[in-house]
């Protein structure tokens, strides 16, 4: 698979990140526009990344920026969970323990395929602080070794005012669950 964008892709693309950045300030105060574009535009694999993001529906977004690494971190900032990555089980262990009725893929394996991560629990609960998402959908979260050996998966969503984290059988999948993807540049 071609992993980069045409020139005019790449300029689709930027003007409707700067619109959405210009847009949401108050997730990343003190990050400038030119410096995250100058960023982009010298990591295209990053762009066709943040593409795969938007096409799925993700509304991807600046929302942090890392002094310690000197990254800066995207997120997928749409409402609910991206549409075009719901009903898809945890992991490919998930999807292959099915015995019928199997989604097209799995959370991990499409995050990898996008080149982004699944966020943790900490990434989705700081994300939260920058507004209310989930509130009729879910995300699967990158869920901890000790639970997945065990044939669990954890998810996430905001209901009553609140971040709740669930478990689910990794094999499970539902229309309105999918992931939030968080890729570093």
């Amino acid at each position: 698979m071609k992993k980069k964008l045409t020139k005019d892709q790449q300029q689709e693309l930027l003007t409707t990140l700067k619109s959405r950045f210009e847009k949401h300030m108050n997730r990343h105060k003190g990050i400038e526009w030119d410096r995250v574009q100058t960023r982009l535009e010298a990591n295209p694999a990053k762009l066709w990344s943040l593409n795969e993001m938007e096409k799925t529906g993700g509304e991807p977004d600046v929302i942090y920026f890392d002094k310690r690494s000197g990254e800066l971190i995207f997120c997928d900032c749409s409402a609910e969970t991206p549409k075009g990555r719901r009903s898809i089980c945890y992991d490919h262990e998930a999807l292959e323990s099915r015995k019928e009725h199997k989604p097209k893929t799995s959370a991990v394996q499409m995050a990898e395929d996008m080149g982004i991560e699944l966020l943790t629990e900490d990434q989705y609960r700081n994300l939260q602080k920058l507004g209310p998402f989930d509130t009729k959908t879910s995300s699967w979260l990158k869920t901890p070794v000790d639970i997945r050996k065990l044939g669990g998966a954890i998810f996430g969503d905001y209901r009553f005012g609140h971040v709740f984290v669930y478990h689910n059988g990794a094999e499970s999948y539902y229309g309105v669950r999918a992931f939030r993807g968080l890729l570093k540049i």
